[in-house]
């Protein structure tokens, strides 16, 4: 394991580095990995270089890198965005880009490290995300692991060309099942 912060029984989670940013950017512009993601398409090294800077400073972003512990090998990124201590509540946001392991379990391990690491160390008491809707699967493993639908933000994205809603979701800190 390299630099891990939160381990699991098949994965664990380390800091995003400058040098995973060759890694990143092609997921980024894979259409298949970007249309469940708001990011702009397509993405350079050097824009992807200075995202990598940016949350690594950032005091209201954690985004740490999924890592599959048999291999070692990277496979995605996820993170709390906005972290509000204030009001003690956060966005989720998870990618897998790498697709071969898709179905696996990762995800749904991965969202588990970090919301628990959300409600038992950094003492939030929300967690929120949104969720396009045709991104079936996702909102399956956002359900499985205790989220709940909060609202629809109706035709708020426009892709593929057609508009679709936005789903809200959220778990709360008593909803959480460890």
């Amino acid at each position: 394991m390299h630099n891990p912060y939160l381990i699991g029984p098949t994965i664990y989670l380390r800091p995003i580095e400058r040098t995973d940013a060759p890694t990143f950017a092609p997921w980024l512009n894979d259409p298949e990995v970007a249309r469940f993601l708001v990011a702009r398409r397509p993405i350079n090294l050097d824009a992807e270089e200075a995202y990598i800077r940016g949350i690594t400073d950032s005091d209201t972003d954690l985004v740490l890198g999924i890592v599959v512990r048999e291999s070692d090998m990277l496979i995605g990124a996820t993170g709390l965005h906005q972290i509000d201590h204030r009001n003690r509540h956060a966005g989720f946001g998870i990618t897998l880009g790498d697709k071969s392991v898709w179905g696996h379990g990762y995800g749904t391990e991965a969202m588990r490290l970090i919301v628990r690491h959300a409600f038992e160390t950094l003492n939030l008491h929300r967690v929120w995300l949104h969720v396009y809707e045709y991104n079936t699967r996702g909102i399956r493993t956002y359900e499985k692991v205790g989220f709940q639908h909060e609202g629809r933000l109706r035709q708020d994205n426009f892709r593929e060309g057609r508009y679709w809603d936005t789903l809200v979701m959220a778990i709360l800190r008593e909803e959480w099942k460890g």
